[in-house]
């Protein structure tokens, strides 16, 4: 069964169309990368995901339950809004006990979840200092811990680590990263990198449309580039230069460009190219460090599945 199933959502705002037809279908116990533009759709998608509000058309189910039976989905699912609130006058362990009781645990429970979650997102510390004191990334942390008060078999992440410094990112991103396995996280965000650090699975939207969904490694490898990167020593038997502009002159080669100790190489053909090139390489008498074929960006794979949406 699907942790997340969702079949032709529709979302309309008088003459704005939100989603346009979107489906999708998320593996349980994976990390799944909502990834789209600013107004593309993700926020309210996820909104529909929590109940918190209604698809236009469509249908869509979250751990088996059928959006808008919110009861009995409300006690499956667990959900960082991107601004999330939260009262500054509680301390960060009042605040999830709080929480505890809200989903109905008993004294005991409630105290040993706060504890246990505390420890798990690394306020232990901090845990009886208020609220209103804490750093946005300390809040996120938080906020990600009431989400995960009621073990969620589902968890929602809107926009976690947009507003974060370095340092607060990354704190952020081991924490969803550590997650794996333990529940189905769905993460939106319009930060590329922070998607290729921690996500399995890749969902792009666009205009409320899905363009694309697969796994990050082979949505990469679809989009790979004809390109050689070959980098030497700083005293190499022969110049480099004078090798590149040997083999730029070749028919299987497009372009060479030369960059201190490397080389990029942009072929015809890869898989042809590649033997060629190493023999070359061999015969070259250069003392190679480095020869690999350039892997795409996922911001570069991105790009081309919107400017082959804009353009279709």
């Amino acid at each position: 069964m699907s942790a997340i199933r969702i079949e032709n959502l529709v979302k309309t705002y008088g003459a704005v169309r939100a989603l346009d037809g979107l489906s999708l279908e998320v593996e349980p116990g994976s990390i799944f990368g909502f990834l789209g533009p600013n107004g593309a759709g993700k926020t309210t998608t996820i909104r529909i995901l929590t109940g918190l509000a209604h698809p236009s058309g469509g249908h869509a189910s979250v751990a088996g339950v059928q959006i808008g039976h919110n009861g009995a989905l409300a006690r499956r699912i667990g959900y960082l809004p991107e601004e999330p609130a939260f009262y500054g006058w509680m301390s960060a362990q009042e605040f999830l006990e709080y929480i505890g009781r809200l989903f109905g645990l008993g004294g005991a429970a409630r105290r040993k979840r706060a504890e246990e979650l505390l420890e798990k997102v690394g306020l232990w510390e901090v845990r009886k200092r208020r609220i209103r004191g804490f750093s946005r990334g300390m809040r996120q942390r938080l906020g990600i811990a009431q989400a995960l008060v009621n073990q969620p078999e589902v968890l929602f992440l809107d926009e976690p680590a947009s507003a974060l410094d370095p340092a607060g990112r990354r704190d952020v991103l081991e924490l969803i990263a550590g997650l794996r396995g333990q529940c189905t996280v769905f993460m939106s965000t319009h930060i590329l990198a922070d998607v290729e650090r921690v996500c399995d699975t890749v969902g792009i939207i666009h205009k409320g449309r899905m363009l694309r969904v697969a796994r990050q490694e082979d949505l990469t490898a679809a989009y790979a580039l004809p390109v050689f990167r070959v980098e030497v020593t700083a005293n190499g038997n022969r110049p480099l230069t004078e090798w590149a502009e040997k083999i730029g002159r070749e028919a299987m080669v497009e372009q060479v460009q030369v960059d201190g100790n490397a080389v990029r190489i942009r072929v015809r053909d890869v898989e042809n190219a590649r033997g060629w090139l190493l023999q070359a390489l061999a015969e070259s008498g250069l003392a190679v460090e480095r020869f690999e074929a350039v892997k795409p960006s996922l911001e570069e794979v991105f790009l081309n599945l919107v400017n082959e949406e804009v353009h279709r």
